[in-house]
């Protein structure tokens, strides 16, 4: 033996790996990962048995779990109290287990998310369920191992027939492997063992199917609906890996009043969801206003769930707010699968339904052979007894005559009797006088007989492997009458219902359309007014002294408002977030973070489908995309790439029927080229519109080349000259072009076009800081 005190000299790497290993094959085999064979990890086996051993039957009376715990750790489980308590509390919960396998009396915590009690105030007993578990522990059945310290033994698995693993499924995390096994119905998993008997061949895809079975998905005993496909809930169990989206159970309550709001009761959470979270998350979309058209949520809830959703209005659509609650809450949840287990010889690895299941059945059978052969030994055991109590029948003066005469009447009678063995002398030496009298001929015949037919009938069972599969089928239908679908207990709670992923619902479908009148002062200060405003009117446009209008158009709530600098970023609002149009609104930086001294160039409402004409002073430019360049965040987003030395100049709407597009210059160059030539970007410089040898770019626009080119003229008389010919003007992209038509505004500006959100404010000049 190894001197404990004897300092060995070693790699630290080696060192640590060598002992790291240790400890992940001990966290992997004894802690966290289930046994196929009878679903448990150590600590619940430890305390279903030491359970066993205090008597605590589903028949008995209630202990104490403290008492439990303290026999369980003192005993067989050398770890912390509140751990193995821990362990003993979900075994208990009727909301974390399909069977609960320990039946507690007390506080032991609720699907809120409470804390059971403390050990010393619940009490419990075992379910009917552990008892099946353990049934067949006194048979021989299962080999025993001593317990850490050597003073005790345990099981080493359980024997029973209950398909515990999947029945309750099961929730660990070892070091380099995990393993999340839901909980199933027992009926059916009983169905599928049925078909694996006779075909133990048979793919795990073929076992499942949600209509028709015989295994139809996930039994969660919180309920809920599985909304997984068929083809999906196949693929997970074919492997072994995979998951399944279960949402609540919710109804639509229709008000005695039409003209009031309907009301959504949910009656079923997800598993594993606490209700007092999923209320807290529901409450915090309200608050913050991520979900307008849920207005409350109340929890009505006793013995059973009851949360009630109030809408905004009985406009809201209820299942586009559903959507939204499955997108936003946990309200729908994704269950893990992965059937990690710890195969007979504890060795751990990823099971499919089918391998898991004929490792329990082989398992059974094992259980079944080993039960048949320590019931023959106990009949030839008694067999043996019968014997000798028939000869001392037949010759029973004698044998009293031997035991009253003889100082060592075994040898005599051993002697005497030919046939008799030792142990039979033995027997017959220990009865009682009273048995004498009752013992006649016949009803030893008829015991010694009835008992040689059994074991004719053990005997056979354990030559025929088809007789072991009758039998299994059997045992297993009496347990399914017990589990049945039409029991209580046995009765699916997870319905399966094949439906989509929660479908994304657009803001502006949650927000009520109203109009609006959105207004930007040249100081940046920004309002929404309910209605659309005449915008010549003095009430409209009211500033602070010194400020004036920049931008001013109608709106509606469900709009989003894109803002552009003169650098090229974008920034987006929401058109019912505006600040108030009483008083003169918030300042717009407030809202958005425009970088440094640069100047918003244009405002408008979004628009999915249309386009925009960026161009930039140097003369390049692009079109996008408005769906392309909205932002998520108030930093905004930088769409054109200005280079050093100039700004963004043109944010202009293209009309769809628009076909070209002309460009001035600051040398008051015309130019005008077909709009196909230009690139639609997300992002970029874009590409050269027109070239210049002095100055820049001036102004751009899209048009109809068909239509002509229309302006103001001069003056107070307010005709409009179009000019249908450009022909002349019309050239490649990046041409120098020529000087425009006569009469074109001196300062080279193109007429805004009516009701044109995009145009640059009235006095042709970025917004002031």
């Amino acid at each position: 033996m190894a001197d404990p005190t004897e300092i060995i000299d070693t790699p630290f790497d080696e060192a640590l790996e060598q002992r790291y290993l240790v400890y992940a094959m001990s966290t992997i085999t004894a802690r966290s990962l289930p046994d196929v064979r009878d679903g448990l990890k150590p600590v619940h086996r430890r305390l279903l048995w030491g359970m066993r051993l205090l008597r605590l039957d589903p028949t008995a009376a209630y202990q104490k779990c403290a008492r439990v715990v303290g026999e369980v750790m003192g005993k067989y489980h050398p770890h912390g109290d509140q751990s193995i308590y821990d362990a003993m509390v979900r075994l208990a919960q009727t909301f974390s287990l399909r069977y609960p396998l320990v039946d507690g009396q007390g506080n032991f915590g609720n699907v809120d998310g409470d804390n059971a009690a403390a050990m010393r105030y619940t009490e419990a007993r075992m379910t009917a369920a552990a008892a099946e578990l353990m049934a067949g522990l006194d048979e021989g059945t299962v080999d025993f191992k001593p317990s850490y310290n050597g003073a005790e033994i345990e099981p080493e698995v359980f024997p029973g027939l209950f398909p515990n693993l999947l029945a309750n499924g099961a929730s660990g995390i070892a070091v380099g492997m995990a393993t999340s096994i839901p909980p199933h119905n027992v009926a059916e998993l009983i169905d599928a063992a049925l078909i694996l008997i006779d075909a133990p061949e048979t793919e795990a895809a073929a076992l499942v199917d949600p209509v028709d079975g015989p295994v139809r998905g996930p039994d969660f005993p919180t309920g809920g609906v599985l909304v997984d496909s068929a083809a999906a809930i196949r693929e997970a169990y074919a492997t072994g890996r995979g998951g399944f989206r279960i949402r609540a159970r919710w109804e639509l309550v229709e008000p005695a009043d039409k003209r009031t709001a309907y009301a959504i009761i949910v009656h079923e959470i997800p598993y594993q969801v606490q209700k007092s979270r999923l209320i807290e998350q529901i409450a915090d979309l309200i608050n913050e206003k991520k979900l307008p058209i849920l207005e409350d949520v109340r929890d009505e809830s006793d013995e059973t769930i009851r949360l009630v959703l109030a809408p905004r209005d009985r406009k809201v659509d209820p299942q586009m707010l559903m959507d939204s609650l499955f997108r936003m809450t946990d309200l729908e949840v994704r269950i893990p699968l992965n059937l990690n287990v710890l195969d007979a010889n504890r060795t751990p690895g990823v099971m499919n339904l089918a391998q898991a299941l004929n490792a329990w059945l082989e398992h059974q059978f094992v259980v079944l052979r080993r039960r048949s052969e320590h019931r023959l030994q106990k009949i030839d055991d008694r067999i043996e007894l019968l014997e000798g109590y028939l000869i001392a029948y037949l010759n029973l003066d004698r044998v009293i005559q031997i035991i009253r005469t003889e100082d060592e009447p075994k040898p005599v009678m051993l002697a005497e009797f030919e046939g008799l063995t030792d142990r039979q002398a033995e027997a017959i030496l220990n009865m009682r006088l009273r048995s004498l009298r009752r013992l006649e001929e016949m009803e030893i015949v008829r015991e010694r007989d009835g008992l040689a037919k059994e074991r004719a009938g053990l005997v056979a069972l354990m030559d025929d492997p088809k007789k072991q599969r009758a039998r299994m089928k059997k045992d297993l239908g009496k347990l399914r009458e017990r589990y049945g679908p039409e029991t209580a207990l046995g009765a699916r709670r997870t319905t399966l219902v094949e439906s989509g992923p929660a479908r994304e619902i657009p803001l502006e479908a949650m927000i009520e359309r109203e109009p609006i009148t959105v207004i930007l002062s040249e100081r940046g200060w920004i309002r929404g007014m309910s209605g659309h405003r005449d915008l010549a009117a003095a009430d409209t446009l009211k500033f602070k002294e010194g400020d004036g209008p920049a931008f001013a158009f109608h709106a509606h709530t469900t709009d989003r408002l894109l803002l552009v600098s003169d650098n090229g970023r974008f920034y987006t609002l929401a058109a019912d977030k505006l600040p108030s149009g009483r008083g003169f609104g918030e300042p717009v930086r407030l809202l958005i973070d425009v970088e440094g001294e640069a100047a918003l160039l244009a405002m408008f409402p979004a628009r999915p489908e249309g386009r925009l004409l960026l161009a930039s002073g140097d003369g390049r430019g692009f079109i996008a995309r408005m769906a392309e360049v909205v932002a998520e965040t108030r930093k905004g987003r930088q769409v054109v790439n200005v280079r050093p030395g100039s700004k963004l100049r043109v944010v202009r709407a293209v009309d769809p029927a628009d076909d070209y597009v002309a460009v001035i210059g600051e040398n008051r160059k015309l130019v005008v080229f077909p709009i196909a030539e230009l690139p639609e970007l997300a992002r970029g410089a874009g590409v050269q519109l027109q070239r210049y040898r002095d100055g820049g770019l001036s102004d751009a626009i899209t048009l109809a080349f068909d239509r002509g080119l229309s302006w103001t003229m001069g003056g107070d008389s307010g005709r409009t000259r179009t000019e249908t010919d450009l022909s002349a003007w019309r050239t490649a992209r990046g041409a120098g072009g020529r000087m425009p038509p006569n009469g074109f505004p001196r300062d080279n500006k193109f007429e805004e076009r009516r009701g044109d959100a995009t145009a640059p404010n009235p006095a042709n000049r970025p917004m002031k800081n």
